[in-house]
């Protein structure tokens, strides 16, 4: 399995392993990007079920990354050698065209050409030609196209095109590590408060015109190194798992107005923190939680101010909303995304068995 250090994509890769343990199935954990900490390292070492393989070099969404998505491959390749794995699950796109003797799963967490849509509303220019191109070999070349949500399969069916199997399978969270505790009159945001498609930045401006506090987690350095200023709400900074699970536990509302949310893990930890939720309305957070949330146009600061007032004004629209949230979130489970990779797994083996007994005969 592959997987970088930088964000959500660790923290699903980790809660993944984790699941796959009882499965008995072992993980040869591929980092690519820059290393894992040493609290990271040390929560892959806690899987039991892990073996790390640290291969640095520039991730594909990276500047002028070729040079190293190239260099990276070849130590895939050398790896698979050395490991003989059943099945190569790749957390990237265009290290799917490879020649791996294993099946390969290519699983969709984000793409550059559907973030660039979403959140300019237009194609994304021809500096990123090169990139479309990997990646569609990639994805064309792999055995299965894993996504979290339809909307983001829809977007690399789009994009690049789909191979004959690709299927959805929602990433999870252990719910042991998230769960309501006194609420706070708090509203809380978390992500990268630079990205521009979380758009967490618009809970700063209209955190004037509300009676609760809001706080805002996360990163506001952004890789390039500009800083997008905080100025009306509570900037929180990066914190822990453990430091916003705590925040999350107190809050009683969880605001992320996105423009682009392949599948939002803040949303789900937020839930499972018993917060009532206010999202932007997009398919991929309308697909997963219609019904349990208020929803508001990304781009349109009043219809936010406006329905976090409705829910600070509404004691029990609120409480109810985060109920709803909470048992919805219970069906995102690490168990039962592990269940459907392994069955994927499984199916892949049979198939690739199958094809290489007829080769042979």
């Amino acid at each position: 399995m592959t997987a970088d250090a930088v964000g959500g994509v660790w923290t699903y890769a980790m809660e993944l392993c984790a699941a796959l343990a009882p499965e008995g199935i072992h993980v040869t954990l591929a980092v690519l990007g820059p290393p894992p900490n040493d609290v990271q390292r040390a929560e892959a070492h806690a899987c039991g079920n892990v073996e790390l393989e640290e291969i640095g070099f520039a991730l594909e969404w990276m500047d002028e990354p070729w040079a190293d998505v190239d260099r990276a491959g070849e130590r895939l390749l050398a790896l698979e050698t050395v490991v003989h794995p059943d099945v190569v699950h790749l957390g990237g796109y265009a290290h799917g065209a490879l020649p791996f003797e294993a099946p390969v799963v290519v699983v969709a967490h984000s793409c550059v050409l559907s973030w660039w849509s979403a959140v300019h509303g237009e194609h994304a220019p021809p500096r990123y030609d090169e990139y479309h191109e990997r990646l569609a070999r990639g994805v064309h070349a792999a055995d299965a196209v894993v996504a979290p949500t339809r909307a983001m399969l829809d977007a690399v069916g789009t994009h690049y095109g789909l191979p004959a199997r690709a299927l959805v399978i929602h990433n999870g969270r252990d719910t042991s590590r998230f769960a309501p505790t006194v609420k706070l009159p708090v509203v809380l945001a978390a992500g990268r408060l630079w990205d521009e498609a979380k758009n967490v930045a618009a809970l700063d401006h209209v955190a004037p015109f509300l009676p609760w506090e809001v706080r805002l987690a996360g990163d506001t350095r952004a890789p390039d190194g500009t800083v997008r200023p905080i100025r009306h709400a509570r900037a929180l900074g990066p914190l822990t798992q453990s430091e916003l699970a705590a925040e999350m536990g107190h809050a009683s509302i969880f605001a992320l107005p996105a423009r682009y949310e392949p599948f939002g893990l803040s949303v789900l930890e937020a839930a499972l923190s018993g917060c009532a939720l206010v999202l932007g309305d997009i398919p991929s957070l309308r697909e997963l939680w219609d019904g349990v949330a208020l929803f508001v146009p990304p781009n349109d600061d009043a219809a936010l101010t406006d329905a976090l007032g409705q829910l600070v004004s509404d004691p029990d629209r609120r409480a109810r909303l985060a109920t709803a949230a909470r048992t919805r979130a219970q069906f995102f489970t690490p168990r039962r995304t592990a269940q459907s990779y392994s069955t994927l797994y499984q199916a892949l083996r049979d198939t690739h068995s199958a094809e290489v007994y007829a080769c042979a005969s």
